[in-house]
């Protein structure tokens, strides 16, 4: 299988280059797991040894966690499951209201007025 390669497009500073997708990180990773040394791919690609390490880290942590059967919770779960439930309590909230309403004779929504 054939990795891809990262073009730095003639710049060895990280900084000039701050952005890098998934697929190039994990190419790095995959490459240091295979047994490149740390230190020589930091300088090859310009950039710093304890960023690699820390993509290396977090790929160890995300395959830890799909062994186990866990998915590692991103901000968007996380956002996501604070909606569920505030969703969920402003549908417990509007149904109790609605009993309120009709106790009291009145209808939810009310009714539009005659023009």
């Amino acid at each position: 299988m054939a990795l891809m390669t990262v073009d730095n497009e003639g710049t060895s500073d990280f900084r000039a280059n701050p952005r890098w997708s998934a697929g190039k990180k994990m190419d790095v990773v995959l490459r240091l797991l295979r047994g490149e040394k740390l230190e020589e791919l930091s300088r090859e690609l310009g950039v710093e040894a304890h960023r690699i390490a820390a993509w290396r880290d977090g790929f160890l942590e995300g395959g830890k966690a799909s062994l186990k059967g866990k998915r590692a919770v991103t901000e968007d779960d996380r956002r996501l499951r604070e909606a569920e439930r505030k969703i969920g309590e402003l549908t417990l909230e509007n149904e109790v209201w609605k009993k309120v309403a009709e106790k009291r004779g009145l209808q939810m929504p009310p009714q539009k007025r005659p023009k």
